[in-house]
């Protein structure tokens, strides 16, 4: 995720982690801030759906949107990234495709 260009991540986005409590809830794949180990602002949450078949969909959104209320330091307008191989079937988050990963990866 690091290695995508600066466009591809939400704005002042410096270091990307996860987050999850003892409990597994939340759960959250992505997590982007300002800055690390401790964050002043979270720039974005995201979830990582690697399915073939399935893109990330309504019921993924309502997921990632519970979840973002959960997080400290999120608020409504903390923005959300998908990551999926099949694609995303919804409007409101920033998506990102395997391709995307790969690009970075290689460059």
């Amino acid at each position: 995720m690091r290695r995508l260009p600066a466009d591809r991540l939400p704005e002042g986005t410096s270091a990307v982690g996860g987050f999850w409590t003892r409990t597994n809830n939340p759960e959250i794949d992505l997590v982007g801030a300002d800055r690390e180990p401790v964050a002043r602002r979270v720039t974005f949450v995201g979830s990582i759906k690697w399915l073939e078949r399935r893109a990330f969909d309504g019921h993924d959104l309502g997921r990632l949107l519970l979840h973002r209320s959960l997080l400290p330091g999120a608020d409504e307008r903390t923005e959300l990234v998908a990551v999926s191989r099949a694609g995303v079937d919804v409007d409101g988050v920033r998506a990102l495709s395997a391709e995307d990963l790969l690009t970075a990866y290689r460059d």
